[in-house]
């Protein structure tokens, strides 16, 4: 029988509640900047969030909601500047206020060093945008714990494509059924499960109510002892919180 050999993380969402306090915060400092009478709300930024990527969303919302909007003679190059922008403001921003991990995080990714499970990335963000956040709110040598962080432009398609999960295996020379990977969205789990990798969802504030058909188990969060998590679907038997334990039992009903 195949053993667990890796974990693979997303991050926006399932590390960190950070779209909503961060990443959407720089969007609307951004558009505030360039005299753009752009603003998103929470809500309508939860709807945007179907579209991964940033430099797509912005691209996504001028079509199909500001088509009224005089397009400069480079689109394109004028949406990846103020995207440029929105990043290094996303970055101030975690700086200066680190984002708190979700509840489980740190504790799940502590006991998986432990037990000598292997640790990736796989995101559709920046990789400058995992590695502040990880140096800011998990630990200052963080990044050192993760073998692979593919994220980013590193793909030619993002989620719900499976090129960022299959440019890591690539990079641990794994298989997809030799490893487990831990989403927050809809798009995340049939990115994962089109690599052949079985995926436990933590939902976060903008994918509760989502689709998450083919997951291992959905929980409101990893848990801790003194906050258990509640099990939204799937069976995860006695255990009140995620742990290696629980992750290599339901790897073992694939």
């Amino acid at each position: 029988m195949t053993e667990l050999s890796a974990l693979i993380f997303d991050v926006d969402g399932t590390l960190a509640e950070n779209e909503r306090d961060a990443h959407l915060v720089a969007f609307n400092e951004t558009f505030a900047e360039y005299n753009l009478d752009w603003h998103w709300s929470e809500d309508f930024y939860g709807e945007l969030l179907a579209v991964t990527g940033g430099k797509e969303r912005i691209k996504f919302y001028l079509d199909r909601y500001r088509p009224d909007y005089p397009r400069p003679n480079n689109l394109d190059a004028f949406i990846a500047e103020m995207h440029q922008k929105k990043t290094v403001r996303y970055n101030e921003l975690l700086v200066r206020n680190p984002i708190p991990l979700r509840p489980g995080v740190r504790r799940l990714l502590e006991e998986a060093r432990r037990e000598g499970l292997r640790l990736a990335i796989a995101t559709t963000t920046s990789f400058e945008n995992v590695t502040t956040l990880l140096k800011y709110s998990l630990a200052p040598e963080a990044v050192e714990w993760f073998e692979v962080i593919a994220a980013g432009n590193m793909v030619p398609a993002k989620k719900p494509a499976p090129d960022i999960y299959y440019d890591a295996l690539k990079k641990m020379g794994l298989k997809g059924e030799q490893c487990l990977a831990i989403e927050d969205s809809k798009n995340g789990i049939r990115a994962a499960m089109a690599a052949d990798i079985p995926t436990l969802i933590t939902v976060s504030d903008y994918t509760r109510d989502e689709d998450f058909t083919g997951a291992v188990l959905v929980v409101e969060h990893l848990g801790e002892p003194e906050q258990p998590f509640t099990v939204l679907a799937g069976d995860a038997g006695e255990a009140r919180y995620v742990d290696v334990a629980l992750l290599c039992r339901l790897f073992s009903q694939q």
